[in-house]
């Protein structure tokens, strides 16, 4: 009697790590979401509109709400997407935006805007180092750089006050900026990021190459109850620095 209640402890036990080890490998085995940037043929205007061939071409990825905020049965209130492009010299974003109460209050380029009102947030990360880029384009058509050795030195005023380069943006707003009293539509924006800051720190950036995206967006408005964070992909929660999470980046040429 007792060795046969031994051997069905044994039996249980092997069950139950046996799940713990495939729960285990299914995780590390998830595969993240690949975001297609598309080769332009011409240089594109960052002008904030998006009118060029290219942006027909390529594909919509809508924003969500993070997988805890929809656990909770929450929903997006206000939608967007954002589409990817690249050529020799840049990688482009453009978005597009619902908003009905577009706000952007911060005067200058190089502000922590996130404070101040809407804005769209382009993370880009090599996959295989440590650094990474966060990078900001506002309504108002202003914008600001940051770059991060790593995530251990966030918060750091070195991340926004010491970095330069030549990141383009241009914003164009269908309704009236910083308002509250009237009703607006939406905003769009078109963010170019050069290739050789990208390549400053000795990464490369090719369709060979492997690097990780995220965009995020802040969304203040008279008409939520709180500021809607909404991002591509979709994260576990709202925190945009979590880029284990992020998508692969595939240039397509």
């Amino acid at each position: 009697m007792k060795k046969k209640i031994f051997y069905v402890i044994i039996f249980t036990a092997s069950l139950f790590f046996t799940g713990c080890t495939y729960n285990r490998i299914e995780k590390a085995n998830t595969m993240n979401e690949i975001i297609k940037a598309v080769y332009s043929e011409q240089t594109i205007n960052v002008d904030g509109v998006l009118d060029e061939p290219v942006w027909k071409k390529a594909a919509a990825y809508p924003l969500y709400l993070s997988k805890d905020k929809i656990a909770d049965e929450q929903k997006l209130n206000e939608a967007g997407e954002v589409r990817f492009a690249w050529d020799d010299n840049f990688f482009y974003v453009a978005a597009s935006f619902q908003d009905t109460d577009i706000v952007a209050q911060g005067k200058e380029d190089n502000m922590h805007h996130y404070q101040y009102g809407d804005l769209c947030e382009l993370f880009l990360k090599p996959a295989n180092e440590s650094y990474y880029w966060e990078l900001y384009v506002m309504p108002a058509g202003k914008k600001t750089s940051f770059f991060y050795p790593s995530k251990g030195y966030l918060g750091l005023p070195g991340c926004i006050d010491d970095y330069k380069c030549d990141l383009k943006v241009a914003a164009q707003c269908q309704g009236t900026l910083n308002n509250w009293h009237d009703k607006d539509k939406s905003w769009t924006a078109e963010m170019a990021m050069p290739i050789k800051d990208l390549r400053a720190y000795g990464a490369s950036f090719s369709p060979q190459a492997k690097w990780k995206i995220l965009v995020g967006r802040y969304n203040y408005s008279r008409y939520l109850d709180h500021v809607e964070l909404s991002m591509t992909p979709q994260l576990s929660k709202t925190s945009y620095h979590l880029y284990e999470e992020y998508a692969d980046l595939e240039l397509i040429h």
